[in-house]
């Protein structure tokens, strides 16, 4: 409001400073037709102009509002997708400490069956070394007895009996 006081305080003045000829001057004429000028134009521009300023106000308010809208829910995604980031690295923990537990019952299991199979091996050695001995035992008694049946003409003495044993041993 000052800046147009002060042009038209500024206009009179170079309106008085003119060399008006008659000797009078028409700034009151002059400030009334720039006044009726200044109203028209406000009437005219007025009502457009504010709703071109309210409509962009609107606009930028509508736009700030989608704005905020994304924003809310990118944080609402955000904190989604973290939820599941710490839901995972907890499944994955559970799952890791199962996993250990699994593997050392497997790695338990395993081990007592590798001694439970050394074992059944051990006593299937034993039984065939047995099976063996008692084979070799009727195979050496069945020379023996068929080397004394067929020397009938001698005596059955213990020196005899022995030299036929170790001869089979040996």
């Amino acid at each position: 409001m000052g800046k147009i006081l002060l042009t038209i305080i500024m206009m009179s003045v170079y309106a008085f400073a003119s060399d008006g000829g008659e000797g009078g001057t028409d700034i009151v004429q002059r400030s009334v037709n720039f006044v009726i000028f200044a109203g028209i134009l406000y009437y005219l521009l007025a009502t457009p102009v504010k709703s071109f300023f309210q409509g962009r106000t609107a606009d930028i308010r509508a736009e700030l509002d989608r704005v905020q809208e994304k924003m809310k829910e990118s944080k609402t995604a955000k904190e989604l997708a973290l939820e599941k980031i710490e839901d995972a690295e907890k499944f994955a923990t559970e799952l890791l400490e199962i996993s250990k537990k699994e593997n050392k019952i497997l790695s338990d299991n395993i081990a007592k069956q590798c001694d439970s199979d050394l074992e059944n091996i051990e006593k299937q050695n034993l039984s065939l070394m047995e099976l063996e001995q008692r084979k070799m035992v009727r195979n050496i008694v069945d020379t023996v007895m068929n080397d004394l049946l067929v020397e009938e003409g001698n005596s059955f003495d213990k020196k005899t009996m022995a030299e036929i044993i170790m001869k089979k041993v040996a």
